[in-house]
């Protein structure tokens, strides 16, 4: 596969959830590549939507202020595109349970409507979806390949996992030129700091830029983390890689370690902060999966990529990011 990023140059490319964590990560850097980006995104209140996001992109990104499903207000975008990255969506897994209907809505509904829209007016598309590891749910062995059963735990892996299979299915009976990544535990700048409904890295950090202690539930677990930069030079290889074409791929990053491990390390990088050993909420341990890491060997070859950024790199970076910017994510 070729590594020439300059075919991403006057592209126009469209990215759902573009304001939010991942997705404004992946425009922007679209946009310094010389892309023509549009973003399309809800701007939910309390779901990471963030306009400073998308502040001072290389060059300018245009936004569409609609939800994904809402054909009429985006089928001029939809139908232009040469690209689309589909990064819409709600992660919350404690919202899903106690709002299971909007969690719906949001993550199967207005998905499968996209999916139809981009299959009516825009077939040839490259599609890239963003899935997710939640709905392998408790591992039965380690590390999680694409073989692995699928048993989500929650609400929301059980939506993600039907958003999934309609683009999967649009792939196989339409033709079209669509991959799913199953992310994992992704973090770096802009994501939500201010509690924990997109990660719980997020408020770890929050307590370290503020000098003040996070808890730790458990401890023992062990997860594998991907920074976003690597995140987003994986989306970008998967579209430039058609050999990715039809398939679902894991997309890990760092190795694998304890979140007793993480929290020392996030203390010890960002030199302030600290942190206390708490047994699980009762209502969490119900839809913890335990110890999760997987195997991305499979991408890996098939898109030429190798994550970049270490864990203590990525958090350094992380946390001088909010240490600049923090009052524009609290």
């Amino acid at each position: 596969m070729s590594d020439d990023f300059s075919v991403w140059r006057d592209r126009p490319v469209v990215v759902t959830g573009g304001a939010g964590f991942i997705g404004s990560n992946l425009a922007r850097r679209l946009a310094e590549l010389g892309a023509q980006v549009t973003v399309i995104d809800r701007m939910l209140a309390g779901y990471g939507a963030n306009m400073f996001n998308l502040a001072l992109p290389a060059n300018p990104i245009s936004l569409l202020e609609s939800d994904i499903g809402a054909e009429n207000a985006i089928t001029d975008a939809v139908t232009g595109a040469h690209t689309i990255f589909n990064f819409a969506g709600q992660t919350s897994h404690m919202d899903s349970m106690q709002q299971p209907l909007e969690d719906m809505a949001l993550n199967q509904i207005a998905n499968l409507r996209f999916i139809e829209l981009v299959r009516r007016v825009n077939p040839g598309a490259r599609l890239v979806f963003s899935s997710t590891r939640q709905f392998y749910g408790p591992p039965q062995y380690l590390p999680v390949d694409e073989k692995h059963p699928l048993n989500p735990p929650d609400i929301n892996g059980i939506h993600k996992l039907a958003a999934e299979q309609y683009h999967m299915l649009y792939a196989r009976v339409y033709g079209m030129r669509v991959t799913a990544l199953r992310l994992t535990n992704v973090y770096g700048p802009r994501m939500r700091i201010r509690d924990a409904k997109q990660t719980f890295l997020g408020i770890w950090v929050r307590h370290v830029i503020e000098d003040s202690a996070f808890e730790v539930w458990g401890g023992t677990q062990r997860r594998d983390f991907s920074y976003v930069e690597d995140l987003v030079e994986a989306a970008l290889r998967t579209a430039m890689a058609d050999a990715t074409i039809g398939h679902v791929y894991n997309i890990g990053g760092h190795p694998s370690l304890t979140l007793d491990e993480l929290a020392e390390l996030l203390v010890q990088v960002g030199g302030s902060g600290s942190f206390i050993r708490k047994e699980f909420p009762a209502e969490r341990k119900k839809i913890d999966i335990g110890d999760y890491y997987c195997d991305d060997s499979a991408f890996r070859a098939a898109a030429n990529w190798q994550p970049r950024f270490d864990m203590a790199e990525g958090l350094r970076r992380t946390l001088a990011y909010y240490r600049a910017n923090k009052h524009f994510y609290l």
